[in-house]
């Protein structure tokens, strides 16, 4: 479809128009000339179609029955890039069945809290990990030719005021951690649309920031599709497609587009920037309609089971004392707790699923073994029932083995506002520690979108962690717990053993209508591992019912030059005796002195799967972006020279595997000298001997004379050298005798920086 010729015969109306919605959940039609009001939807783990003419923008209203999986917290723990494509195709397939062209998600904002309420759509405190399973969700999805739209973009990592908080954060900081996740999605996934967020990005409103939404996203980035609002967040419509953005949702009641034809009018708003948006747009639009498949559908009975396999794929096993797990039908098996039979299995707020139908697992449990049930406690209450109670210790002691059932109830974690702490219910917490302490053989399952305080950890048996799996949840947490499936997930997020132990602790969610990223590039474990600080369950963590040996790590090369990519392999073995999957996990770590780094960074991963004595090898191949950091002078990635180490681990806290590496030189990053360098940067210049040396050998004299008696002690000469580079080149003056005149240290620096 030739898309610039349909613009040029709309009218000036027409165009403003198609960049607001026409109500909740369509675009704008243009009958006169063909152009059909396509539907967007929510998403992203699961379709929230809502049903026409009753539908609205925050989710009070019944949407269509669908099928539900496991929100990205989960999905993110599988490492699994061919599983994410899997959910991403399922969702394509019912959007096509729906006639909806653009479902909304992946979330890949990073996960900076544990507060966050939005934490359950997110996928990782980890912008690696998160960008590449974002571009496989996004890959998937539009493999049926339907748009995603990559949110909330960006620095959204918190509800409270979301629709007014300035989240202050320095450039580094951003293209590091919070703009990464999102580059790996948009280069990995080429998503149809982008979504941006509520809230200010360091003084200007997502919906007007030109930084963001045309220099780094689209000229940067190459992203070519069109950008929408978050729902209600435009701020000033005029301003926001001059900075690049194409739609505002939901209807605006035209106000707006009013505005928009006034500004084009009287010269605010130069009309080649709105065709430019309206060609977006409709670029997208046809994308869809010339690959609808009107004959689409789906069998939900089907996706169902797609989703139980999905959500076995999700499950962390984080502790299996003595081997308890998997159970044995032959023993005596008790389920206690609420969400046995009724699991929270999703989220609260726009993504929230009508599901097809639910599968607990004490229904699930029932295809392997007899279980007895016993409710445990109330849902959505912090109150012990001492009846609930009573009966849940009288059930686990006459049982070999007590399977506990707990987790975030619904009102604790939602869109809209976030949490104010990382606890259970005071009801659960009071029964898993009733229950451990007469049964020995405790099981705790977790039904929760983020991380939790877990007092009882060290005396119960075992723990699995099945976040919130959708609507078959609790056929897939039957499936692992009697072993039909290997658990193969590992935590894509740290668990700390309190809230105050997170970096952003501090600073969260802020003062008012201003939140500063003070923790900077230190989010999640490489703050935890930077500090070498103890915490409950470590990022990329995760136990298997078999076991994995690493060995024959081989780098293509140990010397590189700028520039060049290096090749990684290592052999994995399964030393088990059954089938299993291993997340084989890479990090980089810079061992040279330097700009300030974290101890490592997650720069690749691969899950294998492995027969009983089978060995894979597992290959990486780094670019030169690996070994990077940002840097704000050069406004660009930059790869100091200097040794670094490649680590093989099973977790961010489980490294196997080390070699080491040797990156040459680049070109050193331009400054400008002045009276105020040190002679300590200084002396790393090409010539600065030559430029130098008298200067330095008059102060060392200097010095010599003051200590020629030993009155500085025994650290006397290592303490001069120190002191004499640490200073400023105006300073050394104080140390010369009068012989460095301002017209000799103008020659010095006019030296240095004539030369560079």
């Amino acid at each position: 479809m030739d898309v610039k010729k349909i613009v040029a015969q709309m009218t000036l109306e027409e165009k403003a128009g198609l960049c607001s919605g026409k109500d909740s959940w369509h675009l704008k039609s243009v009958e006169r000339l063909g152009i059909p009001a396509v539907m967007v939807s929510d998403g992203p783990h699961g379709l929230r179609k809502q049903d026409i003419g009753r539908g609205d923008h925050v989710g009070m209203n019944d949407s269509i029955v669908a099928v539900c999986y496991p929100t990205a917290a989960g999905l993110a723990s599988s490492f699994d890039r061919e599983l994410l494509t899997r959910v991403g195709e399922t969702l394509g397939e019912e959007c096509q069945a729906e006639n909806v062209s653009v479902i909304l998600g992946p979330g890949a904002n990073i996960k900076r809290s544990p507060l966050c309420g939005r934490n359950f759509e997110y996928f990782s405190e980890d912008p690696y990990l998160s960008g590449e399973m974002a571009a496989a969700h996004i890959r998937g999805v539009q493999s049926k030719h339907v748009g995603t739209s990559l949110k909330h973009f960006c620095l959204n990592n918190q509800e409270t005021r979301r629709m007014a908080v300035d989240a202050r954060v320095d450039e580094r900081t951003m293209r590091e951690i919070y703009l990464a996740s999102f580059e790996g999605a948009v280069k990995g996934g080429k998503p149809w649309t982008v979504m941006c967020s509520y809230n200010k990005i360091n003084g200007i409103y997502g919906s007007e920031n030109k930084k963001t939404l045309t220099d780094i996203l689209r000229d940067e980035w190459g992203f070519d599709g069109y950008t929408m609002t978050d729902w209600g967040a435009v701020n000033d419509h005029v301003q926001g497609i001059i900075a690049g953005l194409e739609l505002e949702m939901p209807a605006s009641g035209e106000r707006t587009d009013r505005l928009v034809v006034e500004a084009v009018k009287n010269g605010a708003l130069d009309e080649k920037i709105l065709d430019q948006a309206v060609e977006r747009i409709l670029t997208i639009v046809y994308r869809y309609l010339e690959n609808r498949d009107p004959k689409a559908t789906f069998d939900r009975e089907k996706h169902h089971q797609i989703a139980r396999e999905i959500a076995a794929d999700t499950i962390v096993l984080l502790k299996n004392e003595n081997n308890l797990l998997p159970l044995s039908p032959e023993k005596k098996i008790a389920f206690i707790g609420a969400y046995a039979q009724k699991p929270r299995f999703q989220g609260s707020g726009s993504s929230h699923i009508n599901a097809s139908k639910l599968l607990g697992a004490l229904e699930a449990a029932a295809e392997y073994a007899e279980i007895t049930y016993a409710q445990g406690f109330q849902d959505e209450t912090d109150t012990t029932d001492p009846a609930l109670l009573k009966e849940a210790v009288e059930t686990a002691r006459a049982a070999d083995i007590a399977v506990l059932f707990v987790g975030l109830p619904g009102t604790f974690e939602s869109e809209g506002y976030d949490r104010t702490h990382m606890r259970l219910p005071r009801c659960q917490d009071e029964l898993v520690e009733a229950v451990a302490a007469v049964n020995p053989n405790t099981v705790v399952v977790l039904h929760n979108g983020s991380p939790v305080e877990m007092p009882w950890a060290d005396r119960v048996s075992a723990i699995l962690e099945a976040y919130l799996g959708g609507q078959a949840v609790g056929g897939g947490e039957a499936d692992v717990l009697f072993g039909k499936v290997n658990p193969s997930a590992k935590l894509a997020e740290t668990f700390p053993y309190q809230l105050e132990d997170n970096p952003s602790f501090l600073n969260f969610p802020g003062d008012g209508d201003v939140v500063e990223y003070k923790e900077g590039i230190y989010v999640g474990y490489r703050y935890y591992d930077k500090k070498k600080m103890p915490v409950r369950f470590p990022f990329g963590f995760g136990l298997s019912y078999t076991t994995f040996a690493y060995t024959n790590l081989k780098l293509s090369k140990n010397h590189l030059q700028q520039g060049e990519t290096l090749a990684v392999s290592v052999d994995i073995t399964n030393t088990g005796n059954i089938k299993g999957k291993e997340i084989v996990q890479l990090y980089v770590q810079s061992t040279h002195e330097g700009i300030s780094r974290p101890a490592k960074e997650l720069k690749g991963f691969e899950k294998v799967a492995l027969e009983p004595g089978e060995t894979k090898t597992v290959r990486f191949e780094l670019t030169p972006r690996a070994f990077a950091y940002y840097e704000v002078k050069l406004n660009d990635w930059y790869v100091e020279g200097g040794s670094y180490d490649i680590l093989i681990g099973a977790s961010s806290q489980d490294i196997r595997l080390k070699e080491s590496l040797e990156i040459a030189a680049g070109t050193p990053i331009p400054f400008e000298v002045t009276a105020d360098t040190l002679i300590k940067d200084l002396i790393q210049l090409p010539g600065a001997n030559e430029i130098l040396d008298d200067l330095i050998r008059e102060v060392e004299k200097r010095f010599q004379s003051a200590d020629e008696e030993g009155g500085l002690g025994d650290a006397g000469s290592e303490m001069l050298k120190n002191i004499i580079i640490g200073m400023p080149l105006h300073g050394v003056r104080s140390w010369t005798d009068d012989t460095l005149t301002e017209e000799r240290l103008q020659r010095i620096i006019q030296t240095f920086n004539q030369q560079k």
